[in-house]
């Protein structure tokens, strides 16, 4: 879910850009905001997903495998980190998400039953789950393409952040805008999903283009620190308490916390309840689980073990795949340096 910020973001702190403003620049992709990206996109009329011969779904390998492809055309350097284990606190928010996915299953099969392709579509999106098996084959196709993998030991967009913070990557990618919240000084939103999109239940088609937003600029605008912006998330909502506190909306938790100044002078203010201690919420914010064993570095796709993946194991197109192959080698060739190996890496 993350926290909904869009409507305090002033205008003055994020702006619209294109791919080439990207060339040559690191990213630090939350993999699995994009993988979910991919599973709810990549699919047929009724909502079904892409799948193999043995009913194995394979829309976010398709996603992940040409989209990269394409970032690496353009000159982006893209890193995937990878979730690690959700925080304790978080134990609430993945009950609902839960809940949620059950509900839609519901509502998916009645839609199937009335015919009504276009909410059976939504209500599948909405049951899109990403399993252990896979995201390691998406690490296992990453790997093969010659693409970094960072395995967070927490949440992915906290080591995104902190690969941020540390002048390891230009940005952290993702929809959500947590990553300002753990402290990312600049997230790009719609990196994967950019191009031509169909608005939801409307025949209309929007062009969608990477959105940067950038940390010290909300902060001023808003007036307020980085530790009052995560108090105000609180109050909202994030994945720590979903619920937020009722009748408390963006602008409001604005204006408490800087009337204010924090949330030990607003909850007795309030006497909300949450699921867990708001202290400790926020202190996750500041202080997350993160690594610094981490590597960046681009080497030599595979073709090999990239055709026998995709085409034997996952039944993709053997032309198309060797044809994004060629294009793959080739953008490599002219935006990636890539790490060679060393004499000592032969006789290893």
């Amino acid at each position: 879910m993350g926290v909904n910020l869009k409507d305090l973001i002033p205008p003055e702190a994020k702006r619209q850009a294109e791919f080439s403003e990207f060339k040559g620049k690191v990213f630090a992709i939350d993999a699995y905001n994009a993988l979910y990206q991919f599973l709810s996109a990549i699919r047929q009329a009724d909502g079904t997903p892409l799948m193999d011969s043995r009913g194995r779904v394979t829309s976010h390998l398709s996603g992940l495998f040409y989209r990269t492809i394409n970032f690496i055309e353009m000159g982006l350097k893209p890193a995937y980190v990878f979730d690690g284990k959700p925080p304790e606190i978080k134990a609430a928010e993945l009950a609902r998400r839960t809940r949620v996915k059950e509900e839609a299953a519901k509502k998916y099969e009645e839609a199937i039953r009335r015919g009504d392709l276009e909410a059976a579509r939504r209500y599948a999106q909405m049951m899109s789950k990403l399993t252990d098996e896979m995201v390691e084959a998406a690490k296992k196709l990453l790997y093969y393409m010659g693409i970094p993998c960072i395995q967070a030991p927490g949440e992915g967009e906290a080591q995104a952040a902190y690969i941020t913070i540390r002048g390891d990557s230009w940005a952290t990618a993702s929809q959500d805008y947590d990553s300002l919240l753990f402290g990312s000084p600049r997230l790009v939103r719609n990196l994967t999903i950019s191009g031509k999109r169909k608005l939801p239940r409307k025949n209309v088609y929007i062009e969608v283009k990477p959105e940067i937003v950038e940390l010290d600029k909300v902060l001023k605008y808003l007036g307020v620190t980085r530790s009052q912006l995560i108090d105000i998330a609180i109050l909202i909502g994030t994945d720590y308490n979903p619920e937020g506190v009722r009748g408390v909306g963006p602008k409001r938790a604005l204006t408490l916390i800087k009337t204010h100044g924090s949330l030990e002078k607003v909850i007795p203010l309030l006497k909300a309840e949450f699921p867990e201690d708001p202290i400790k919420i926020r202190e996750y914010f500041l202080n997350p689980t993160v690594t610094d064993n981490y590597k960046i570095e681009w080497s030599e796709p595979d073709e090999k073990c990239l055709v026998d993946f995709l085409c034997g194991e996952y039944d993709f197109s053997k032309s198309r795949v060797n044809h994004a192959i060629e294009r793959l080698k080739k953008a490599y060739r002219e935006n990636i340096k890539v790490k060679q190996m060393g004499l000592d890496a032969w006789f290893s």
